[in-house]
Order: structure tokens, then C-alpha cells, then sequence
């Protein structure tokens, strides 16, 4: 069976000498970019190699045109997953020690290139430590496989298309940020505050309980029919400050049941790049 969605410390545990699984560890943070990767030489989930958002899931940002974190070429991001050990028949882990915002990226850019048997794990990285499960220190390597890329374009929107949509009543906009960023009120990051016109308030954290896992499916199946109102999920296109913590969305419709959105990689860092398209503050759409 494979896993696509969450999995439990249990599950990960089970399989730590599987030579078909493979366990990847995405810790990062935006403020010391070194630190995730030397967190993991420190100690991570035996067997797992290390992922850096800068480096292995994002191309150099192009300052005034693109967000923070682009996309890499696919090939590129291939050959990656390639050395990683990974090919169409593994099954992958991803996790951080951030509620999976980092992790879910990945989650995201292995379902992009066509690959769905992944999962993030719930709880994370605090949650292993927690329950006192085996680490191991020092960089990990895999035997490399041959990664088969197979591209859903339609997973993702475009700066272009969203310009083009602007007036159009069926586009579900839904951003991922905190509300105060939301809002225009605590931006420290991106050259302007506040949101897209039209983009509704949806932040990740809410799709998490007090122990920073998951909330019940049908937790979230009830937000998301909330937001969502008539709209289908492969109607909506979720943001947030630069295509990383939006998939958190992303992996909460799938787990409420309610299938995949769409991501706009560029998000509020793409957006708000160009001072002629237009932006909105406050708590209204």
C-alpha cells in the first residue's frame, strides 16, 4: 500500500531497513539557511538523506521577476531525486521540525513530476524525538535509481494566468500567510504588504492541532467545504509568501478527501515583485 498523504512515527519506524522506501529530512529555516542542514548531520532519521529548500527544491531567484523560490528545471530536479534513490517504485518520506511546511514542498514537487507514492510525516521531527525512536549523525547516501519524470502542469498557476483571471468569478484565491501578513501588517520579507485582490484568508497553521499534527479528516474536510463554498478543489489556486508553506493546504485537502489544488509558486514574492500589478491590505478579499 502506498502512502500519499500522512504517515504515523509507527509506520517510518516499520520501515527504517526497507530498500524500497526512502526517508528524506527537510529541515530549513528562512532566517539561518545553514541550520537545517546541520541539524540533520547532527541527528536524523536513520537512513535519510537531506533536502535543502535553496539548493535542491528551488533555482536561483531572479530579483524583480521571480519569487523567492522558484522551481528548478524538472530534469534538474530528476537527476536529484535520482541520486536520492529514488525512482517510480519508492516510497518516500519527507519531514522537518516545522509542521511539514518545508517538507510539504517536496511533497508537492514529487507529485508535480508525477510521483504520488509520498508522505509527510505527521508531527515531525519533534514528534520522533518525542517518542525516543532511533537517530543516527553524520551525511547519508543511497544507492542511486533512475527517477522517471511524468510533469502535471496543471498542478500549478502562473503569475500570467492569475493576471488574466482577475476578473473572472470562478477563481478560488486563497492565501496560506498569517493574518497579519495577510492584511499588510507585519511584512519583513517581501518588497510590498498585503495580499492579491481577490485571495482569501486561509492560513496553514489552522490545519493543525495543539501537538502540531494534522487535525482529523474530518476537521478539515469541514474547513475546507467552508472556504471553498461551490467551488471544486481543482478550482482553487493557493499562495503564500514564495510556494512553500501553501502546500500545507494542498496536503490538508487530500487528507480531508477533497483532492489536490493548484499552487502559485510564485506567490506574494512573485506578486508583489512588480510595483504595476495591483495589491490589496486589510481583512476583506
Amino acid at each position: 500500500m502506498a502512502f500519499t498523504t500522512l504517515i504515523s512515527s509507527e509506520e517510518v519506524a516499520a520501515h527504517l531497513d526497507d530498500p524500497a522506501w526512502v526517508i528524506v529530512d527537510c529541515r530549513f529555516a528562512l532566517a539561518e539557511p545553514a541550520k537545517g542542514r546541520r541539524d540533520y548531520l547532527a541527528a536524523h532519521i536513520p537512513g535519510a538523506v537531506y533536502a535543502h529548500l535553496d539548493e535542491d527544491l528551488s533555482s536561483p531567484p531572479l530579483p524583480g521577476k521571480t519569487g523567492r523560490h522558484p522551481l528548478p528545471a524538472s530534469e534538474d530536479f530528476a537527476a536529484q531525486l535520482s541520486a536520492w534513490g529514488i525512482d517510480d517504485q519508492v516510497q518516500v518520506v519527507v519531514y522537518d521540525d516545522a509542521s511539514s511546511v518545508y517538507a510539504g514542498r517536496l511533497w508537492w514537487m514529487l507529485r508535480w513530476l508525477g510521483h504520488d507514492a509520498v508522505a509527510v510525516l505527521d508531527g515531525d521531527w519533534r514528534a520522533w524525538q518525542a517518542e525516543e525512536r532511533p537517530t543516527r549523525g553524520g551525511a547519508e547516501q543511497r544507492a542511486p535509481r533512475a527517477f522517471t519524470p511524468r510533469p502535471r502542469p496543471q498542478l500549478q498557476a502562473t503569475v500570467d494566468e492569475l493576471m488574466q483571471r482577475r476578473d473572472d468569478p470562478t477563481l478560488r484565491l486563497f492565501d496560506a500567510r498569517a493574518a497579519d501578513r495577510y492584511r499588510g501588517e507585519n511584512e519583513t520579507i517581501d518588497p510590498a504588504a498585503g495580499h492579491i485582490p481577490g485571495a482569501v484568508n486561509a492560513p496553514y497553521a489552522l490545519n493543525l492541532d495543539a501537538d502540531g499534527r494534522f487535525l482529523a479528516a474530518g476537521e478539515l474536510r469541514e474547513r475546507y467545504e467552508s472556504l471553498l463554498e461551490d467551488a471544486t478543489p481543482t478550482m482553487a489556486i493557493f499562495y503564500c509568501g514564495s510556494g512553500v508553506s501553501a502546500v500545507h493546504n494542498l496536503i490538508a485537502l487530500e487528507v480531508a478527501g477533497l483532492g489536490l489544488g493548484r499552487l502559485y509558486v510564485g506567490s506574494w514574492s512573485e506578486w508583489s515583485a512588480d510595483p504595476d500589478r495591483p495589491t490589496a491590505t486589510g481583512e476583506n478579499p
